[in-house]
């Protein structure tokens, strides 16, 4: 979720997207007889079916009463003894926005464990806290959690990559399971916390968010976004979704119909499914334009399954208006609120609010925040996050005893940065504290952040950009004279010219109150990041300071506004011709000052990322995926300066950057509060790494198609298809040790479509020392009616081995998860096949293979005789998926002349004699559908004329007679113009 402008900050001070957690309405929760408490009423009493308790609450509810509940912050019945309730709270990795609490790896790292008993223990830990917190929030927080991600992680220059788990949809399956199934608890009757999965559908990108629109063919929809949100629900490890910003097929996610027909078809449970943040809003003209009031969007909305109205921050008079005027003008009926209630009850009372004791997860305290376990858990999990990318010649790991001298440098050695959903560290382990401490007393530790110390002095005056010295800075002046320590600022390079400028005076950023510039921030932070600038170099060699921050929309960076000075020398905003020319004097060279540092040391440990506010985050998506340049330049001259340079890259996402002769690359993500104890468990081999990469990073964005290109079959996208040689594939991660594979074996070489195999391999540790090795389980097949991946994650196990010694993994592979969505028939397919079975290392480091044959069927060639959704194509060239109606279905639009869609392999028989279509055409005047065999310049088999029908949804039958159209062909439909089609039939 995100605000649209300042007017929404008090939304975001309130929680934003999560993910579900799906558990059922069956629940009895049986208390002896003579134990019961006396209850006012039933729905109090829990030995009571929770069936019988909602639908008693439910007929002491108002009409009116019954409304409010749907909006996000629901209001006390007081004559009910009824507390107020309030939807969303964040917890993607750590619980968000309520205090200091424990910080764990973000969600991409979480993921990169490939951990999955240990994401359940850092749900369990979160949901802990969560309940912790409960105790002293202001009245109104509650136990629904906005988390996870489950959005794939299908381009790497999305703003919330961080926020994700894997490009992949098994391995997000996996992990978001575990991590739902931690946060809700093992009761079986009662949550310790309610989960919301989101953002449902398809949603990967921050670039026009509200009005983009998300082009899913079939098999992308069901092979690979709708895989990766069902394995949670169908788990019970979630209990609703939340509906994203964006369009799919041109209908907005907030009135989806799959918020009801298939997402709620994959639970067993009943689940409460909410929308994004003021997502109710974008539905109307000046955004999605697609309902032209609020009673209409909200009226479709609750019709396709949504249950709770997340607008109008804490206000919900608007929501309550929307929906009571759709009830009275019949938009909807009392059945559809009771419907939406229900599931919004079975929350609360599942979650023990109903209950006299308040349930078995009640009497978790406040002191299980940032507690030791966590403490100790939070490191964990940091080790296991990490991914050794590079290490030539055996550079890692350092030894300690051996080691005299030590510099750790770099803008991130000695912070933490933490991103938009993070908790509030409680306290900060930086990577130079763990490395010092490590070492202790056997040697000494060196550092430099490696960034240009440089005083500003206004060319025309000779004034100096001066900053205030006490804790919380002072707003910033020119003044006269020398630049002591307040007029010293560190300059932080974050990539494409934006810098961060830190007073020297006390350690704080300069950012823009919208009034004035002071030094008093931590670090860059808030919705509107308004402590960046950028350093305009003019031809004489001065310096205008623009300011860009994000207090306007208008581009990246905000309209172009400069700093100048007024008479009394206090900044100002103005024109690029007005700014102020600033001489940027070097106090200290960055550069300079890391390379003394490593000059003579045993190892050089150069710690070098991103800002998590700055480089990408929600509603921005990255331009450029190279590492900041100046920052780029640091690492090649410590390694210049110091052969033996290892790199901790501390990123949100993959870059493209490569150091050809740095011996050895570790990455993390922002991994909280223990990063610095993991970064020197894992350089000085105490921990042994196991990260893998759950997403591919390419060589450049020149591999990329455009972000919001949503087809990856046709692009191919992602490990599954793409072709070109990555900087790191998918599943990388090297180990200290070594590991031998066995070869394969399968417990059958033949199965059926409902069967199952066992895929076998012997694992032996070759080297010296213990470690983790993640063995992967890939398939390929081999012939196929349709494209297929090059290759697919079926499953993984992480198994520990001392050195020398061997274990027998076992993964099971079912012949149902080899299926494809087959267009033909509108069903999965297992297709008689042989299919490569690959075991490995990563996607592209296969260490053995074998082959196995799937009895299964052969897709008849198509059947056009019948009505076909044109929507059910096998390629296309300019046409988009688009909505048939408001309501449900899918369309083909054609924008333009010569667009096509092709129907391979139809069977035509004797021959067809007529063209029947259902087609919308907007536009005035005529057009036409030709009917061409072989390629959309082939034979022509027919043309039908199209008259305008004056609306997008108004359909028209056309038909033209056929003639030639006989045999087993390709049937292309070449469109002339602008029009929908929707179904049609060759007969």
């Amino acid at each position: 979720m995100t605000p649209q402008g300042p007017s929404r900050r008090a939304v975001l001070a309130l929680g934003l997207a999560a993910a579900p957690l799906a558990v059922g309405l069956e629940l009895t929760g049986a208390a002896p007889a003579a134990a019961r408490p006396r209850t006012a009423h039933p729905f109090r009493d829990p030995a009571l079916p929770l069936k019988d308790r909602i639908d008693d609450l439910l007929r002491r509810l108002t009409r009116a009463e019954k409304i409010t509940l749907l909006h996000q912050h629901q209001p006390a019945v007081p004559r009910l003894g009824i507390r107020p309730f309030r939807t969303g709270t964040e917890a993607l990795h750590g619980v968000a926005w309520l205090g200091p609490a424990t910080v764990f790896p973000q969600a991409v790292g979480l993921a990169s464990t490939w951990h999955p008993a240990l994401i359940r223990r850092v749900g369990a830990a979160v949901g802990d806290e969560a309940r912790g917190f409960q105790h002293e929030r202001p009245e109104g927080w509650g136990l629904n959690l906005w988390a996870p991600v489950v959005n794939l992680l299908r381009d790497p220059r999305w703003g919330r990559n961080e926020e994700g788990y894997s490009e992949d949809p098994h391995l997000t399956g996996v992990i978001s399971t575990a991590y739902g199934a931690g946060l809700q608890g093992d009761d079986p009757v009662h949550l310790k916390t309610a989960p919301t999965i989101k953002h449902y559908l398809a949603n990967n990108n921050e670039t026009r968010r509200t009005t983009s629109d998300s082009v899913l063919r079939p098999r992308v929809l069901k092979e690979y976004d709708e895989a990766a949100f069902r394995p949670a629900l169908s788990a019970d490890a979630v209990t609703g979704v939340m509906s994203s910003y964006n369009l799919v097929n041109g209908r907005p996610a907030t009135v989806h119909p799959g918020l009801n027909d298939t997402v709620r078809r994959w639970a067993k449970k009943d689940l409460f499914n909410v929308t994004d943040a003021d997502a109710p809003n974008n539905l109307l003209p000046g955004a999605q334009d697609y309902y032209p009031t609020r009673a209409e969007g909200d009226a479709a909305a609750l019709k396709a399954g949504i249950d709770s109205f997340t607008a109008d921050s804490a206000e919900p008079g608007k929501t309550v208006k929307a929906l009571t005027t759709a009830l009275e003008k019949g938009l909807i009926d009392e059945a559809d609120i009771d419907t939406a209630v229900r599931h919004l009850l079975g929350i609360r009372f599942r979650l023990g609010e109903f209950d006299p004791d308040g349930g078995p997860y009640a009497q978790i305290s406040r002191s299980v925040i940032d507690s030791p376990a966590h403490r100790a858990l939070a490191r964990e999990t940091a080790d296991e996050a990490i991914v050794l990318l590079k290490n030539d010649d055996a550079a890692l790991p350092l030894d300690a005893k051996t080691l005299k001298k030590v510099a750790v440098v770099g803008p991130l050695a000695d912070t933490l940065y933490t991103d938009w959903y993070s908790g509030t560290l409680p306290y900060a382990i930086t990577p130079l504290k763990g490395v010092t401490e490590r070492l202790g007393s056997a040697g000494t530790v060196t550092t430099s952040e490696g960034v240009d110390r440089v005083a500003f002095r206004n060319k025309a005056t000779g004034a100096y950009l001066t900053a205030g010295s006490g804790a919380n800075g002072a707003v910033l002046t020119e003044k006269g004279g020398s630049a002591d320590a307040t007029g010293q600022f560190d300059v932080f390079e974050w990539g494409q010219g934006v810098v961060t400028l830190r007073s020297v005076a006390n350690g704080k950023y300069v950012g823009y109150d919208g009034k004035a510039f002071r030094n008093d921030q931590e670090q860059p932070n808030g919705w509107y990041v308004q402590q960046q600038f950028v350093l305009e170099e003019r031809d004489d060699g001065s310096r205008l300071i623009r300011y860009a921050g994000y207090e306007t929309a208008a581009d990246w960076f905000g309209d172009k506004t400069y700093l100048t000075a007024d008479a009394a020398g206090t900044l100002r905003l103005t024109t690029e011709d007005d700014a102020a020319r600033y001489e940027a004097e070097v106090v200290r060279g960055g550069v300079e000052h890391a390379v003394e540092a490593v000059r003579g040391a045993d190892a050089a440990v150069v710690v070098v990322g991103s800002m998590p506010c700055i480089n990408g985050r929600e509603d921005h998506d990255r331009t450029d995926m190279a590492l900041a340049a100046g920052q780029d330049a640091l690492v090649k001259a410590v390694r210049t300066a110091n052969p033996r340079t290892i790199v901790v890259l501390e990123t949100s996402y993959p870059v493209t950057t490569t150091w050809e002769r740095v011996p050895a690359v570790l990455w993390t993500t922002h991994a909280g509060q223990e990063t610095g104890h993991a970064v020197a468990d894992v350089l000085f081999g105490d921990h042994n790494p196991a990260g893998r990469l759950t997403q591919t990073w390419y060589r450049s964005a020149d591999d990329l198609p455009d972000l919001l290109d949503y087809d990856i079959i046709a692009s191919d996208r992602t490990y599954l298809y793409f072709r070109g040689d990555p900087l790191y594939p998918f599943g990388h991660g090297l180990s200290y040790t070594s590991f031998r594979y066995g070869r394969p074996e399968l417990s059958a070489h033949t199965v059926d479509a409902d069967g199952t195999v066992t895929v076998s391999v012997r694992v032996t540790n070759t080297g010296d020392r213990a470690g983790d090795e993640v063995v992967q389980l890939y398939t390929h097949q081999r012939t196929s009616r349709d494209k297929q991946p090059l290759r697919q994650l079926r499953g993984f196990a992480r198994v520990h081995l001392e050195a020398g010694r061997s274990t027998t993994v076992r993964l099971p592979l079912r012949a149902a998860d080899l299926a494809h969505w087959d267009v033909t028939r509108g069903r999965w397919a297992v297709e008689s096949s042989v299919h490569d079975v690959l075991v490995g290392a990563s996607s592209r480091d296969i260490r053995g293979r074998a082959a196995l044959r799937v009895d299964g069927e052969r897709i008849p060639a198509r059947d056009l005789s019948g009505t076909t959704r044109a929507a059910d194509f096998d390629d296309y060239r300019g046409v988009r998926i688009v909505d048939e109606s408001r309501v449900r279905g899918e369309a083909v639009g054609a924008t333009e002349r010569g667009d096509w869609i092709v129907f391979r392999d139809a069977e035509l028989g004797s021959g067809a004699r007529e063209f029947t279509a259902r087609v919308a055409k907007e536009g005035g005047g005529s057009g036409t559908v030709q009917v061409r065999l072989g390629s959309p310049d082939g034979p022509l088999a027919g043309t039908a004329e199209v008259r305008g029908t004056g609306d997008r949804y108004t359909y028209a039958t056309v038909t033209a007679p056929l003639r030639g159209a006989r045999g087993r062909h390709d049937v292309h439909l070449v469109f002339s113009d602008a029009m929908r089609l929707s179904t049609f039939s060759l007969r």
